[in-house]
């Protein structure tokens, strides 16, 4: 199943994504399903009909958990170790952007790097949950741009103007409940070259880890969003760029990138 946020024009509502590439149709669902059981409303959308869009597939309530240097080829790359707990920094959701929305490059920066990267969409308050019963609370994932300006991460000693700014997260295109996510490819497109391959299999600390560990730390809403971590092979992106995120079995985020 694939659950899509969209829009023709109104007011945000909520489908389940049916069909192939190329020829997905929209199945309209009632209310917001990770509050909501999903009851269709009978409405039927092309996904390529004229003025439908798709948005984020979530904007968090409250959080946006990232991880950081949870690939070890990744860390090494940027010349740091492995952290020996999970690195956590937070994103606002006013960075949340949509499939096909600009990332517009900052002033402040001269050197912004996309991050591919799995998203974990939760589903249920979560506090203090153990990694055996983490999954359980998950509503879903989907494909985030942990988009980086890489000179204020070196300058700033901590992150969050870094990777905080308006546009730096990228989610889409929709979400998909129920994936195992233990072994599947990460990858990273700019331009139509593949500048990262990576596999979940490779990250350090797994989904469900994450999760527990993560609530620990802060209380966990439905609808927050927890960054895994992104391969190896970033690399800048300039005025003009078109960024692919992809991740197998679920599907390609696509933005454009603008420098106003």
């Amino acid at each position: 199943m694939r659950i899509a946020r969209f829009t023709t024009g109104q007011d945000p509502r909520y489908a389940v994504v049916e069909g192939e590439a190329g020829s997905e149709e929209l199945v309209v669902i009632s209310g917001d399903p990770i509050y909501t059981p999903i009851q269709p409303t009978g409405e039927r959308i092309r996904l390529d009909s004229p003025g439908v869009r798709l948005l984020a597939p979530v904007i968090p309530r409250s959080k946006i958990v990232g991880v950081g240097r949870n690939y070890a080829d990744h860390a090494a790359e940027m010349g740091n170790e492995l952290p020996p707990a999970p690195l956590l920094f937070l994103k606002p959701n006013t960075s949340v952007i949509g499939p096909d929305d600009p990332i517009v490059l900052p002033d402040f920066s001269d050197h912004v790097e996309h991050e591919a990267e799995l998203a974990v969409v939760i589903g249920k308050v979560t506090k203090d949950v153990p990694p055996d019963r983490a999954l359980d609370q998950v509503f879903g994932f989907t494909v985030a741009n942990d988009v980086t300006a890489r000179d204020a991460q070196r300058t700033d000693g901590q992150w969050a103007r870094a990777k905080g700014f308006d546009t730096a997260c990228p989610i889409g295109p929709w979400i998909v409940p129920g994936l195992d996510v233990d072994d599947l490819a990460v990858r990273a497109r700019v331009n139509g070259e593949t500048k990262q391959d990576g596999r979940t299999s490779q990250l350090v600390f797994d989904v469900a880890y994450l999760v527990s560990y993560v609530s620990e730390v802060f209380t966990l809403l439905p609808g927050d969003v927890i960054l895994t971590g992104t391969p190896a092979g970033v690399s800048p992106i300039v005025d003009r760029d078109v960024v692919e995120c992809e991740i197998e079995e679920i599907g390609v985020l696509r933005n454009p990138v603008l420098r106003r």
